[in-house]
């Protein structure tokens, strides 16, 4: 399998717009489901390239095939050289295959040694205990819990906070 990453295009939209209206996909997310239309996620691509800048939206490709997951770093501030990393893995046919892994490492170098970034934070379902798993090895220290924050599933949910800095970086 050859994991590589490259910008998100236009043409990623009608793929991730599935993954998004996917509650498989979606439960394993710090996020709410929402039915979201192809026009919704084609304004949030045109407000993503007006703002590159703040945010890098990257699409996990296998080449062997297309686009297979999309991963984040959002929110870049320049002064304090931080970012909040996201990822999906919205192909199930790769789930549990290493490819978070290998995409979150290349995203992490790329934050670190290309965008100057010192820390790189997130957020994650208490109960996605493989995520947290994977965001340890990738060196993600836990720092905090945000209890009931999110509701998800007729249930309010805890979101753990991990954040990884450049010289903890391996």
């Amino acid at each position: 399998m050859n994991i590589q990453l490259r910008e998100l295009s236009k043409s990623d939209l009608s793929e991730i717009n599935k993954w998004r209206n996917d509650h498989a996909v979606t439960d394993l997310l710090g996020n709410n489901f929402l039915y979201i239309a192809n026009e919704v996620d084609e304004k949030w691509y045109e407000n993503y390239l007006q703002n590159r800048e703040q945010n890098k939206r990257l699409a996990i490709v296998d080449l062997d095939s297309n686009i297979i997951g999309t991963i984040q770093l959002t929110g870049i501030h320049a002064v304090n050289r931080t970012a909040e990393y996201s990822v999906m893995i919205g192909d199930k046919d790769y789930w549990g295959k290493g490819v978070g892994f290998i995409a979150s490492q290349q995203i992490l170098k790329h934050g670190f040694d290309d965008l100057n970034l010192n820390r790189i934070y997130l957020t994650v379902l208490k109960n996605n205990e493989r995520a947290i798993r994977l965001y340890k090895k990738l060196g993600f220290k836990e720092e905090g819990i945000q209890q009931e924050s999110i509701f998800k599933n007729g249930l309010f949910q805890d979101l753990v906070f991990m954040a990884i800095l450049k010289k903890d970086f391996i």
